[in-house]
């Protein structure tokens, strides 16, 4: 065979289902944004900010009242606004994975995903960043986070774990949200090209920054585009491995260990992984996306699923066996007591929904049923944040001194406030594919085999199409 024959069959391998062109993509992707809004949306959209009003207003009343309205007392006086944290740090994770890494790394599955995958990491860092906010206790005084002097001549504690958070959320939000909007340049040109409304053609027309298609402008949009991607690459695993310092830089048994950078990292890409799973299943039923999200994407994705969890349930049994090995009293007893202790109801949670549940996808047959990802993708989710909470509380709860232990029990505020973030970030998603395109057309146009020019003929002269038609 020669070797344009083998070039041919290897664009032919089928990513995209069904007999699809670059106008049958177009057309589906953009009508959702152009068609009229369905009522059900409205019906979400007002599920979701309802929820983010709650949050919004019980913060209102823990500024007015003090973090005694919190479940936190001495010695937890870390509470769910860090679980809470870490936990949506870590769902942010994946898209940056998808887009910036698996681009890198050239692999062609990430097109039909990675454009929710990366918007999904901006709405999660926005209810991360919430919590270390309110979590000062002296709201007034947030702004210690940043590295500002303030009329004293004061700065803020270069040593405090919670201003290394700033910087690294703050320097990964920025990052993330330029390569969102980069890669989006194209797609919002293609909704200029073919929009009705005045307003909506000059809306699209600002925010497309007068794109064109021409050759000149998508060299240096893959340039830029690459420097991002560079640029994002060791965000992954920087982010996450900072938000471990919280813990392992203090002294105090079962934080204190040099495996939680790493270990943080893979949980992150696991947790996000499984929220990427559970928005693509209803979007891809809701809009009738099964060409172009198909079983081998999804399936993929349960394949990294397996395989960080499996580095997760690692990490977890080198914990127990650092512990033993150390000879540490303090550090046995600590996992000890996480596994039969007060707390055991929380850490068999965790064990089952991240090491157990996702033994499931060794199989096929359950790697590809729809059913059975929707329900561990959320399974997953669920055994994370249990994750954060038996990381942060039964750390605390049972200190080195028995006389101060106490058990740590949310209130309705904590509670409210976290399903108050959930409503937050579905409302912006929402939001997001209510009016802007949810899959990267321009990506998903080029793994398609007409995107290659020894499709048609070696010297490329087949028939083009237009960029937006």
């Amino acid at each position: 065979m020669t070797k344009t024959s083998n070039r041919i069959q290897i664009a032919e391998t089928p990513l995209i289902t069904g007999n699809q062109t670059f106008s049958t993509i177009t057309d589906k992707v953009s009508s959702i944004t152009e068609q009229k809004t369905p009522r059900m949306w409205y019906v979400l959209f007002g599920a979701a900010s309802s929820l983010a009003l709650i949050m919004f207003s019980l913060i209102g009343y823990l500024i007015w009242e003090g973090v005694g309205v919190w479940g936190v007392q001495i010695p937890v006086g870390w509470g769910w606004a860090i679980v809470n944290f870490v936990f949506w740090v870590g769902i942010g994770h994946a898209g940056t994975l998808i887009s910036a890494v698996l681009f890198l790394f050239r692999q062609k599955w990430r097109t039909s995903i990675n454009r929710f995958a990366e918007a999904m990491t901006l709405f999660a860092v926005i209810c991360a960043l919430i919590f270390p906010g309110i979590h000062v206790g002296r709201i007034w005084v947030a702004y210690f986070m940043f590295p500002i002097p303030n009329s004293m001549g004061m700065w803020p504690n270069f040593r405090s774990p919670l201003l290394w958070d700033v910087f690294a959320v703050g320097t990964y939000f920025s990052v993330s949200l330029m390569f969102w909007y980069v890669g989006l340049i194209p797609d919002l040109a293609s909704l200029r090209d073919r929009a009705k409304n005045k307003i909506r053609k000059i809306f699209f027309g600002i925010v497309s920054l007068g794109w064109r298609g021409g050759n000149r402008q998508w060299k240096h949009y893959e340039l830029a585009y690459l420097l991002l991607a560079g640029l994002s690459t060791p965000l992954v695993l920087s982010v996450h491995s900072v938000v471990s310092t919280d813990f392992a830089t203090s002294v105090i048994p079962g934080w204190h260990t040099t495996i939680f950078p790493p270990y943080f990292v893979a949980g992150a890409i696991f947790s996000g992984f499984a929220m990427v799973m559970t928005l693509a299943l209803v979007a891809r039923k809701i809009y009738g996306l099964e060409h172009l999200i198909t079983l081998r994407h999804l399936e993929n994705m349960n394949k990294i699923i397996l395989v960080t969890g499996m580095m997760v349930g690692y990490a977890y049994s080198m914990e127990f066996f650092i512990a033993w090995y150390s000879g540490n009293a303090y550090e046995k007893f600590t996992f000890i007591n996480r596994a039969f202790g007060q707390y055991a109801w929380a850490y068999w949670i965790m064990i089952s929904c991240n090491v157990i549940i996702p033994q499931l996808f060794w199989s096929k047959k359950l790697r590809t049923s729809i059913p059975v990802m929707f329900v561990a993708s959320i399974f997953v989710n669920i055994g994370m944040w249990f994750e954060r909470f038996v990381i942060t509380v039964t750390s605390l709860a049972n200190d080195f001194l028995p006389s101060s232990w106490d058990y740590y029990q949310p209130t309705f505020v904590d509670i409210g406030t976290f399903m108050g973030s959930f409503g937050l970030f579905f409302a912006l998603f929402l939001i997001f594919i209510r009016f802007l395109p949810l899959i990267a057309m321009s990506e998903v146009k080029g793994v398609l085999p007409q995107a290659d020019p020894l499709y048609y003929g070696h010297n490329g002269d087949g028939k083009g199409e237009k960029h937006g038609k």
